[in-house]
């Protein structure tokens, strides 16, 4: 009898930062793709030194070996999409909105913008700002900022907007498609905006305050490229990236670490954390 063909399985680039505690950065770019049924390959652009307490340490990866990363990818598989999380200064920025370009143009790029940290502390210097803005905001299919985020992409006169209004002041500042995401909000809703028809969807879900949620940008971006990879349209992967991302956060490994712990996008230790819509996963009904 013969065997029947594997299933295609999409690849994704995630280009990102690594985290040696295993809860944000690639790591959660890797085990995201792999919930949602898609091969990870990635671009490294820093070596943290961290754990669930604190960042000790960080190593910039040069831009040149991130451009050979990314060249070494590209070359020897069909990319499907892109996730992009953080890149450090402005001359890695540099580089990766240049070799971008070694991708055909329809190739979906996720920006989850990596610009402050949870303490409200900029993580990125102006110039790094500005090249972000200037370079990456343009190129990305859809950029997932968090409320502070989106503030700081939009500039002078957004600190007091949110929902619809901060989306589309981040669309005013250069962006296509955004999602402002809504852990920062009053209530835990995702505010979508799709640029070709100027639309607004709003994807509520639950808050889940006694989860764990380091890593819960990292995954909401990576799975929401992984269903771009897979056909979805942009408002069913944004819905389907809330879903997962909120999962992981509920089932998220508490009991790891002193700090804040990591979330549980594999459902570790849960039989039922699979039960959450995803229509990514390998065997799911193909888009329309």
């Amino acid at each position: 009898m013969t065997e029947p063909p594997p299933p295609h399985v999409p690849v994704c680039l995630s280009i990102a930062g690594s985290d040696s505690g295993g809860g944000a950065g690639i790591q959660a770019d890797l085990k995201a793709f792999a919930r949602c049924g898609v091969h990870g390959t990635t671009a490294i652009t820093a070596i943290t030194a961290q754990n669930t307490v604190a960042v000790t340490r960080v190593a910039a990866v040069a831009p040149d070996m991130v451009v050979a990363q990314i060249e070494a990818v590209a070359s020897d598989f069909t990319v499907a999409a892109v996730k992009i999380g953080m890149v450090g200064g402005a001359r890695v920025i540099e580089a990766v909105a240049g070799a971008l370009d070694a991708l055909p143009r329809s190739t979906p790029v996720v920006l989850d913008p990596v610009m402050i940290a949870e303490s409200g502390a900029r993580l990125l210097p102006e110039d790094a700002e500005r090249a972000l803005v200037e370079l990456l905001l343009p190129r990305a299919t859809v950029v997932t900022p968090n409320v502070p985020e989106a503030r700081a992409l939009a500039g002078h006169g957004a600190a007091g907007l949110d929902g619809a209004d901060l989306a589309r002041a981040v669309h005013s500042a250069g962006a296509n498609n955004v999602v402002v995401t809504g852990g920062h909000r009053a209530e835990a809703t995702d505010v979508l905006l799709t640029a070709g028809d100027d639309a607004i969807h709003e994807i509520p879900g639950a808050r889940h305050p006694d989860g764990a949620a380091h890593g819960s940008g990292c995954t909401h971006s990576s799975a929401l490229a992984a269903h771009l990879a897979l056909g979805f349209t942009l408002l069913e992967s944004a819905r389907a990236a809330r879903a997962i991302a909120a999962a992981a956060v509920r089932y998220g490994l508490r009991d790891l670490g002193a700090g804040a712990g990591p979330v549980n996008v594999l459902g570790v230790g849960y039989g039922d954390v699979h039960a959450v819509p995803n229509a990514g996963r390998l065997g799911a009904a193909a888009p329309a």
